[in-house]
């Protein structure tokens, strides 16, 4: 009676603040499910939109290393017209898409994990957790989307009859030459994600860091993360390039004529053949190309689509 409130009176203003407060504050879990699908979504939206700029090129310099002469690129080009580079390109969607949101996902994860176990919750990471974080988010995205890489090189690189779409591929890969066939060129591929991913986080974090230390912009334009992410892709794929190119031989060992049972056997074949340079290194000067363009935009369509969910759900939050 002290405190001036009638009795009868406490548990009406009890009953009307607690809803309100649990109303307006969401719980971390549903945050933290929110943050991940905006991550999820982010990440496939980047994936297609980056993918599908470079398809031309992606097709070209599977061909290219799977060791069809360039004149077949340009027997292409006569025979089947120019929309023919963009074949593949609804299984290499299939693919990229989970892979992107996986792996764009992952990496959010991972540098929070890091961050927690390092101590720095909050703040950017130091340069060695950076790149395992983006290595693991590439590990993790790889293991988990393996056979939809070997469906996506296999049509890349065989004439139209032989495959008539994605499951006609499973199945005729899977009677015809076992169900390993789908995680042949798998150990390869593991080990180019590594330094790939890794690098590639690594430098567009870094360059991102140190924008916002010389600039005292808190964020970069879209021009500067088109930069960033085309530096990022041209040293993350030069360092994992010839891995690169022993995932798509064993890959397409099947239909090419060749049989290659373990990386070194492949890479000892490749170099007796062809040489170091002309061999694993083939196809080079066009991921030069491709890959900055394609990891640019793969980095900058993420970060910004997750800039516009954010500002999405704060209107949202704020009309409500």
């Amino acid at each position: 009676m002290g405190n001036g409130v009638r009795e009868g009176q406490v548990d009406f203003k009890r009953q009307d603040v607690e809803p309100v407060l649990s109303t307006h504050l969401p719980p971390e879990g549903n945050q933290e499910k929110k943050k991940v699908l905006n991550s999820l979504m982010s990440g496939a939206l980047a994936g297609a939109v980056a993918k599908t700029a470079v398809a031309p090129l992606d097709r070209t310099k599977i061909m290219f290393q799977g060791e069809s002469p360039y004149r077949l690129i340009y027997r292409t080009y006569l025979n089947e017209g120019f929309w023919s580079l963009w074949r593949g390109n609804s299984a290499t969607m299939v693919r990229v898409i989970p892979y992107a949101a996986i792996q764009f996902c992952a990496h959010e994860e991972y540098k929070q994990l890091l961050g927690s176990y390092y101590g720095f919750q909050g703040k950017a990471l130091t340069p060695f957790p950076r790149f395992i974080a983006g290595s693991l988010a590439g590990t993790t995205a790889a293991m988990l989307t393996y056979p939809l890489d070997m469906v996506r090189a296999r049509m890349a690189v065989t004439p139209k009859e032989m495959y008539s779409n994605i499951v006609h591929v499973f199945i005729r890969i899977s009677r015809e030459e076992g169900l390993k066939t789908l995680y042949r060129g798998f150990t390869p591929t593991i080990l180019g994600v590594i330094p790939y991913a890794g690098l590639s986080f690594f430098t567009y974090e870094t360059l991102k860091k140190l924008h916002a230390d010389h600039s005292g912009k808190l964020q970069p334009s879209p021009p500067e993360r088109l930069l960033f992410g085309a530096c990022a892709g041209l040293i993350g794929q030069s360092a994992s390039y010839p891995l690169d190119v022993v995932r798509r031989r064993m890959q397409t060992a099947g239909v090419m004529g060749h049989t290659y049972s373990s990386i070194l056997l492949t890479m000892q074949e490749i170099i007796r053949e062809e040489g170091l340079i002309r061999g694993l290194y083939k196809g080079l000067s066009m991921n030069w190309v491709k890959g900055p363009i394609a990891v640019g935009i793969s980095f900058t369509t993420f970060d910004l689509t997750q800039i516009l969910l954010r500002k999405l759900q704060h209107s949202t939050n704020g009309e409500r």
